[in-house]
């Protein structure tokens, strides 16, 4: 049976789970006073993840983007330019919904491959 890296928190999930050539990152968020700021910190937050299991936001394969608030979504396509570089993007689903922290504005979840 082949291990598991995983890269755990404090509470009833991982920030990532190793399983062969892939990487499934659980729920990251950012803080911050306002939309930019937190999807920031939440790429900055993803990085450190990532770099825990020897990857990089390069090997991002999808996300799943959450927003709280619809009108933030043209600023996170805007963001997502700088994020990656072109052509060399993720698939990606974006939705809304409502969190169970009234300060968060978007959480990000996704898949990485190991080249």
């Amino acid at each position: 049976m082949t291990q598991r890296k995983r890269v755990t928190t404090e509470w009833s999930y991982s920030l990532a789970v190793e399983a062969g050539d892939t990487v499934y990152l659980g729920l990251h968020r950012g803080r911050g006073d306002d939309f930019t700021t937190q999807l920031d910190n939440t790429f900055r937050f993803i990085d450190e993840t990532l770099a825990a299991v020897g990857l990089s936001r390069a090997d991002l394969v999808k996300v799943n983007v959450w927003l709280k608030h619809i009108k933030d979504l043209p600023m996170m396509e805007k963001r997502f330019f700088a994020y990656f570089e072109k052509g060399e993007y993720p698939a990606r689903m974006t939705s809304t919904t409502q969190f169970i922290d009234d300060d968060c504005l978007v959480m990000v979840d996704g898949i990485a491959y190991r080249r």
